[in-house]
């Protein structure tokens, strides 16, 4: 079963890699943009403060005090050490980015074989700091319900804090938010960063939408070796993260030297047994 799978990850991984190869005209990925940072030019002035900024291999603040959803509270450092996180940023009372962010994480995790609370965890954490242990009860509930997977729920945490803190947290993951002044509402970008066991900053993916196997590649990498098989480390030798985009992308030249090792590997071990055979076949000379 498993050599099945790998063969599958093996043909997928060529089938990515001819595919990018062709549409290289394009550009390395197309012509989808990065919601990391866009010019001021243009923009209202309530997004000219607002982006998210990679601090890849820098860490979160371990000693930083936060809320749990049963009004615990907790060192950020304490929720750490097993297993990667996933450390989503966003407000409870937020009426459309939030809610859709969240949702879009639940739906690439759900697919995957690892599992919340296992294999990793999933942090979200609220940059209002009038949101308190209540809202973030419900949001729990919600989120728990909608991934549907039974005895999860301790691998959830939903998070608040004190405004100091929470400005520490934010300033530390390059997420950067504003108050709009005419709704009180927030005016913040989409996306979510990966953290090591140990708070590194591993990987981040933007958007409301990621694909499951961004997030399965980012979490084995930031896994630290916890985590993952030999088809994720064939994966990861197709696809590379792209940190401009957020993203992975497949790389046709590696792909390619891969799949040619493979097939040389393979070659050399048929030409081997069937020298082996030939000589078994031989009869010894009479003496």
């Amino acid at each position: 079963m498993k050599t099945t799978a790998l063969a599958l990850a093996l043909i997928a991984c060529f089938a990515t890699s001819t595919k990018a190869s062709t549409t290289a005209g394009a550009g390395p990925l197309g012509a989808r943009k990065s919601i990391i940072s866009m010019p001021d030019a243009g923009k209202p002035a309530a997004l000219r403060d607002v982006g998210f900024d990679q601090r890849l291999g820098e860490g979160v603040p371990l000693d930083a005090r936060v809320v749990d959803e049963r009004g615990v509270p907790r060192r950020l450092g304490a929720l750490l050490g097993e297993r990667p996180a996933i450390l989503l940023p966003a407000y409870f009372a937020c009426p459309m980015l939030c809610p859709l962010t969240i949702e879009g994480l639940i739906r690439a995790i759900k697919p995957l074989s690892f599992e919340v609370g296992r294999d990793f965890d999933v942090f979200v954490l609220s940059f209002d700091p009038e949101d308190g242990p209540e809202e973030a009860a419900r949001q729990k509930a919600a989120a728990v319900r909608r991934y549907g997977r039974e005895g999860r729920e301790d691998g959830f945490r939903f998070l608040t804090a004190e405004e100091a803190t929470i400005d520490q947290i934010m300033e530390a993951i390059g997420y950067r938010f504003a108050r709009v002044e005419k709704t009180g509402e927030f005016a913040h970008p989409a996306g979510f960063a990966v953290l090591t066991p140990t708070g590194r900053i591993s990987r981040y993916l933007f958007g409301l939408d990621p694909a499951p196997r961004d997030v399965r590649l980012a979490l084995v990498e930031s896994a630290e070796g916890r985590i993952g098989g030999a088809i994720d480390q064939v994966l990861l030798f197709c696809f590379q993260y792209d940190p401009s985009h957020g993203r992975y992308s497949a790389v046709a030249l590696g792909s390619m030297r891969f799949l040619a090792a493979v097939t040389a590997a393979s070659l050399g071990s048929f030409i081997g047994l069937a020298l082996w055979r030939e000589r078994r076949r031989r009869p010894e000379p009479v003496r």
